[in-house]
């Protein structure tokens, strides 16, 4: 446990940004003085849960955000201030199991009853916007296949290479920063590392890249499908799981298919058992769907999936296995919960390992062109409501996620479905007026 009090004195911290991540994915934070934070690491900081996307009501007594220490990062761009993931636990002490980063700690210790680790890494893009999010912020970018543009790299240089430097400085092991398949968008990468970390760097890395984004007289989005037409915002999650005992890598097995070992296809497995319904958390939004759903882009093709398949090196489909010992989903997007991504992925593959569940047949054509001709392969959800629907359907991840927290999150999920189909809309006018 790092000592805060400590900490601060040690770097000159004046505040601490006591933070959370709702069910939504909305980060929230109370700023401590430095002088006030030994009460707050013990006690925690209290908020008011109902104001914020958690199933409270404003009847709920406080809940408190209780920082978990070794997560404290300092501000790179504003050195007087550090950062700290939370946990949330209610007055009185209990947990609330609801609570993202609750969930995943709770699934990070069922794997390690298993004798097992998971280690992730993952590739968050965005958009660099003009401040209103009206549109990108380079007129210069127009290519019709933008991907790996360095011109236009260059032309964001200074943003992109301030928040590479400040990963550096953190020590993250950034490896490779580009532009991406969309006009305006960008993806940065750093090593892999736990489950745990991984979240809370992921979290992190969002509230800076904004920061940034900010600080230079821009908007940065890791909306799903900002702008109609481009590629969207994806998040690929690359993931492998890693014998406590031996330190080894439990899912390379070199003398197996593609390198994956037994355990990893059952871990696969479970994935592709669950792909349907574990898309509402992966992709939470209603415009997710217009990712994962989209026809082709500007560039040539969505790079996102729309149907339950899986490979070798193909980025068609919607897990890849690039090298042996690992695969990459390429379902998430921008919208993700940091944590709830995570959580998510040990729920459906513990659930694998535990039933030996077989990932299915592999498939290597391009979905792009010829997807048609699979037969039996499930589709992905159309909208939200079909992913709300298809997660209450499946009791076993509902329950492998916690109940408390399946129960919320259906709740105002379902509370954001009916006040988007309430809304009325500009297309509704255009098309319906005069019928």
């Amino acid at each position: 446990m790092t000592d805060l009090a400590a900490f601060a004195r040690e770097k000159g911290i004046k505040y601490f940004m006591i933070s959370y991540t709702d069910l939504f994915g909305a980060q929230r934070a109370k700023l401590v003085p430095a002088a006030a934070i030994g009460d707050m690491q013990s006690d925690g900081a209290g908020f008011a849960g109902f104001a914020t996307w958690l199933d409270l009501t404003p009847a709920h007594p406080d809940m408190l955000a209780v920082p978990d220490t070794p997560s404290v990062i300092q501000l790179p761009w504003k050195k007087d201030v550090a950062w700290v993931a939370s946990n949330c636990v209610m007055a009185g002490g209990s947990a609330l199991d609801q609570a993202p980063r609750n969930v995943l700690a709770r699934l990070i210790a069922e794997a390690a009853e298993m004798g097992l680790e998971i280690k992730t890494g993952v590739e968050p893009e965005f958009f660099l916007l003009t401040p209103d999010g009206s549109q990108i912020s380079d007129p210069a970018d127009t290519g019709t296949k933008p991907c790996y543009d360095q011109q236009a790299v260059m032309r964001r240089y200074d943003v992109i290479a301030e928040i590479c430097d400040y990963m550096l400085e953190l020590g993250w092991e950034p490896y490779q920063n580009d532009h991406e398949d969309a006009n305006g968008q960008f993806e940065m990468n750093w090593k892999y590392d736990s489950a745990m970390a991984t979240a809370d760097k992921h979290s992190f890395f969002k509230f800076m890249v904004r920061s940034v984004a900010e600080n230079h007289g821009l908007r940065a989005t890791f909306m799903p499908k900002p702008i109609p037409g481009l590629t969207g915002n994806g998040c690929h999650a690359h993931i492998s799981v890693w014998d406590q005992a031996t330190g080894r890598n439990a899912f390379a097995d070199d003398s197996k298919e593609l390198g994956l070992s037994d355990s990893g296809r059952h871990f696969l497995g479970g994935i592709m058992k669950h792909a349907s319904a574990l898309a509402v958390i992966t992709n939470p939004t209603i415009n997710s769907y217009k990712r994962i759903n989209a026809p082709r882009t500007i560039s040539g093709a969505t790079w996102a999936p729309n149907t339950v398949t899986w490979t070798g090196n193909n980025r068609t489909h919607m897990v890849r296995v690039p090298g042996p010992g690992r695969f990459e989903l390429r379902l998430p997007d921008g919208a993700v919960n940091p944590y709830l991504l995570q959580a998510v992925i040990i729920a459906a593959g513990l659930d694998g390992l535990r039933s030996k569940a077989d990932p299915g047949p592999r498939h290597d054509i391009d979905m792009y062109a010829e997807g048609h001709k699979i037969e039996g392969a499930p589709k992905l959800p159309l909208n939200l409501l079909d992913a709300i629907r298809a997660y209450d359907a499946d009791e076993g991840l509902k329950e492998a996620m916690g109940q408390d927290f399946s129960a919320a999150y259906l709740k105002l999920k379902m509370q954001e479905w009916n006040s988007f189909v309430n809304h009325f809309s500009p297309w509704e006018r255009d098309n319906t007026l005069d019928i």
